[in-house]
């Protein structure tokens, strides 16, 4: 009631004339670049020293919260000039009337920018995103940014907080489930389609939204996996592999990036400017704006690298921050600061010029309302195209982890199934973390799906279990529910709030009493399926062990049931490949791939070597598996060159014949090892993949190119290039199950960063 007391507050302050969407002129060209600063520079020169400020600061509407509470009076601030931005505030009326309040009553007219954490999907949810890259599918994930740039843009607004491009080693913490996992080359990769799909070939199109690059820089690397946490790595680690898919979406044309919580070499990211000046301006070129995570500016002061607020701000906009979210501590100081000579009136300036520049880039001067159409609101929101789309791309995201005895798909002849477990019949959990606007009433849970799908199958449920606590009242009837079944699923793993920010996990099992649950149902004696959902790998070798079948669904938003059930029955065949390592055990964090030796790798024969006491050192599944319905042979390794130059192109040709009955697709990875560096090289490392479809008894022949910039690496003098040497190379089904070849290349040299 406080929330809609407040939405009703704060739309009495902002009266406008009503509004329809169908009386609003159309948005004239965005000029080219001369044109901008031409007239950014007329705007600027008319502009006060507060005004200017303005442009820098970002707060939260009441309409939605997602991060601490702080007070704040951005209506009549913006209206005043002194608010550039706004986030948190929904639907196309809401923002029309918010805009053409600060619009004709603000000095300089000049409009606001609205942004919102769209992140999987704005009112149509795909799923979340490290389920999207498990799809390993470019195009897919594009078009899923795209749909949800298109409704959001619809919905009024004009900017999004995604994609997160962190590199997420450590499943214990929960924001792994926004990003694409532990390796930077398939990271960047997927942070190149979503820049695309939310940013489109033209900013002018009202079907687009800016992105934003998050967070920059070595978030997904907090120390123990808990959010916020302090992050310590070298300066090459970091450029190896936390760096790539910034760089890549900077190249995409990312509009901005924001900072991350943590610090870097002792100083936190929204004051690091060895980040945000030396790399993402001098060396990268980045000519967009740079936005602070939430309050991270004011955060600063328990950092302790700085004495106070006032301090913090100096620090932020002087090592590039352009603006502050959340914490109004620009707007507070940074007049003071100037007079007193601790920030320049060129930074300032600079700050707001870019600011200015996208707005300018929308479309958003001549035309404040042209993304506040109520018609194509309705025409947009919710379209079945969309859901096609999601449904589409939920599919390709589950992963086939265990099919013992070929139980899946489910044999025709089967004439009873029973549904069990917490998310069978649920709605709102199948939206995951970060689904912000998507609403549980667009959820089709698997339940409704099943029932739909098994035509003259008897299909029976039981919850049997919350998802977390300790009632076990529901056992009998799942216990009962099951023992007259011939196929029991089994859908279990985290409500979407267990993963997803400030949602870190010190034990990442499944929670205890689905296992026991699960135990129960095991004793049966039946085939059990296990449909996993969750937003984090999970240590599950107890389920491993005992479960026959295994499918991973993680949280697959608005079409979960009809994606599930699609894959169920066989009408599609299972894709999806992991893009984050299953541990044994938590014990074995962290765990990924792309390790490197030590100087005694594991040998089995002599116990003075790197392992485990009482468990193996390879995790459960590892990075790029997925098995699939289908069964495939690989050739062998065939290269064009053994040695190559630095002008060189290797082509890698393996051929791979689907040797089952059923029509697949096969993620086909290739991976490379530099045997001998200037410093220490991964035992592996991805560097190409096609995903290729494979009719049952066919034979398809892959290629793939490799080329000296390929092979590049931060050396030992911290220059980026090449090293001449011999390496090998894999090909296979994952990043464990390869064949492998030799080749040298001849040459050293640098490469451009």
């Amino acid at each position: 009631m406080k929330k809609i007391a407040a939405l009703l507050l704060l739309l009495s302050i902002i009266t406008a004339a009503s509004f329809a969407g169908s009386k609003q002129k159309a948005a004239k060209p965005v000029g080219d670049e001369q044109k901008m600063n031409q007239f950014i520079s007329s705007l600027m020169a008319k502009m006060t020293l507060e005004e200017k400020i303005g442009q820098t600061v970002l707060f939260s509407s009441w309409w939605d919260v997602t991060g601490p509470i702080s007070n704040n009076n951005f209506v009549k601030d913006a209206e005043e000039g002194k608010v550039g931005a706004v986030f948190n505030a929904l639907s196309v009326d809401f923002l029309y009337r918010m805009q053409k309040a600060v619009v004709e009553k603000s000095r300089l007219h000049i409009p606001l920018l609205f942004g919102y954490d769209v992140i999987h999907g704005y009112r149509t949810t795909f799923p979340i995103p490290l389920a999207q890259s498990a799809s390993w599918d470019m195009g897919m994930i594009e078009r899923s940014a795209a749909v949800a740039a298109t409704e959001a843009a619809s919905d009024g607004l004009h900017w999004t907080y995604a994609p997160m491009v962190d590199i997420a080693r450590d499943p214990r913490w929960g924001r792994v489930a926004e990003g694409a996992g532990e390796d930077q080359y398939l990271g960047s990769k997927v942070a190149v389609a979503q820049v695309r799909g939310f940013q489109g070939s033209n900013l002018k199109d009202v079907s687009t939204i800016l992105a934003c690059a998050k967070h920059y820089a070595g978030y997904g690397a907090s120390q123990a996996g808990r959010d916020y946490s302090t992050v310590d790595m070298s300066e090459r680690y970091m450029r190896d592999y936390y760096l790539p898919p910034f760089k890549a979406a900077k190249e995409a044309g990312v509009a901005s990036f924001m900072t991350a919580f943590n610090e870097y070499d002792g100083t936190p990211c929204s004051s690091n400017e060895f980040l945000l000046n030396q790399i993402l301006r001098k060396e990268w070129g980045f000519k967009g704006f740079v936005v602070t995570d939430y309050t991270s500016i004011a955060e600063m002061v328990k950092h302790g690298n700085v004495k106070d607020e006032k301090e913090a701000g100096e620090a932020a906009m002087n090592a590039g921050v352009d603006m502050d979210m959340q914490s109004g501590i620009f707007m507070k100081y940074l007049k003071q600061s100037l007079k007193e000579g601790k920030v320049s009136e060129k930074r300032i300036d600079e700050a707001c010029r870019r600011v200015l520049e996208m707005k300018y880039q929308l479309g958003l001067f001549d035309d404040p309302y042209r993304y506040c159409d109520t018609i194509r609101a309705k025409q947009t929101l919710l379209k079945p195209e969309h859901f096609v789309a999601a449904r589409e791309m939920a599919k390709r995201s589950i992963v086939l982890l265990k099919n013992e005895g070929a139980l899946l798909p489910i044999r025709s002849d089967v004439r009873s199934i029973a549904l069990i477990g917490p998310m069978a019949a649920d709605k709102k959990n199948q939206l995951g973390t970060w689904h912000t606007a998507g609403r549980a009433e667009t959820v089709t849970p698997i339940l409704d799906a099943l029932k739909a799908r098994a035509k003259g199958v008897a299909v029976s449920y039981a919850k049997g279990c919350d998802f977390e606590g300790t009632d076990k009242s529901g056992f009998a009837e799942a216990l009962e529910v099951a023992s007259k079944a011939d196929v029991v699923l089994v859908a279990m793993g985290e409500r979407e709030d267990m993963s997803g920010e400030a949602n870190s996990r010190a034990n990442i099992d499944l929670p205890s009493i689905q296992k026991e649950l699960l135990a129960e149902l095991h004793k049966l004696g039946k085939p059990v399926v296990l449909l996993l959902h969750n937003g984090r790998p999970l240590t599950i070798s107890w389920e491993n062990e005992h479960i026959p079948a295994i499918l991973e669904c993680w949280h697959l938003g608005s079409q979960a049931g009809p994606a599930i059930v699609d894959v169920l029955f066989g009408d599609y065949n299972p894709s999806g490949k992991l893009t984050m390592t299953f541990p044994r055990s938590v014990g074995q964090i962290p765990i990924h791939y792309n390790m490197k030796n030590s100087g005694r790798p594991y040998n089995p024969s002599d116990n003075f070597t790197s392992h485990y006491k009482d468990m193996p050192n390879d995790p459960l599944y590892p990075f790029g598996y997925g098995l699939s319905y289908s069964t495939f042979k690989y050739s062998a390794i065939s290269l064009s060159k053994s040695a190559i130059g630095l002008n060189d192109t290797l082509k890698v040709k393996v051929s791979i014949t689907n040797t089952s009955k059923f029509d697949g697709e096969e993620v086909v990875q290739l991976y490379i090892r530099d045997l001998v560096g200037s410093v220490t090289r991964p035992i592996k490392e991805l560097k190409g993949f096609k995903k290729v479809a494979i009719p049952a008894g066919k034979t398809v022949e892959v290629e793939f190119s490799l080329t000296a910039p390929d092979l590049a690496f931060w050396r030992k003098d911290m220059t980026y290039g090449v090293e001449a040497g011999d390496f090998k190379i894999f090909v296979g089904t994952s990043s464990s199950a390869v064949q492998e070849a030799n080749f040298r290349l001849s040459e050293t040299a640098s490469v451009k960063w």
